[in-house]
């Protein structure tokens, strides 16, 4: 099981960056998707995630800003990020939540750096 996380870069406030994270393998089944971030000196942030019936939920600092998707038939996830500020940068980490015979069982992505300069 692999998940390959890309997108990032550096990039102006007010700009926009689309991070994707693509699986490959097999897993168990999948029930949840996405993205934390970690800012050097903090800790990881949930910043947003959707289920398998698109439910999405968001972290007040992004909400309105970023969006969250994926594409079941590509197996990827993708967050959409517009209006970039300099507090958004992080390196950004992908997951895959599933149930392994009735446990938790995460995938993680390598992560993906964003730089957002002011």
């Amino acid at each position: 099981v692999q998940l390959q996380a890309s997108g990032g870069g550096l990039v102006q406030a007010g700009g926009s960056l689309r991070l994707s994270c693509a699986s490959s393998g097999s897993m168990f089944p999948i029930n949840t998707r996405g993205w934390y971030r970690q800012a050097p000196g903090k800790q990881r942030e949930l910043v947003a995630t959707i289920t398998n019936d698109g439910a999405t939920a968001y972290t007040d600092s992004v909400k309105g800003r970023f969006t969250i998707s994926r594409d079941n038939a590509k197996n990827t996830l993708y967050l959409q990020m517009n209006s970039l500020k300099p507090e958004d940068t992080a390196v950004y980490y992908c997951y895959f939540r599933g149930d392994r015979y009735g446990a938790r069982i995460d995938y993680w992505g390598q992560g993906t750096l964003v730089t957002v300069s002011s």
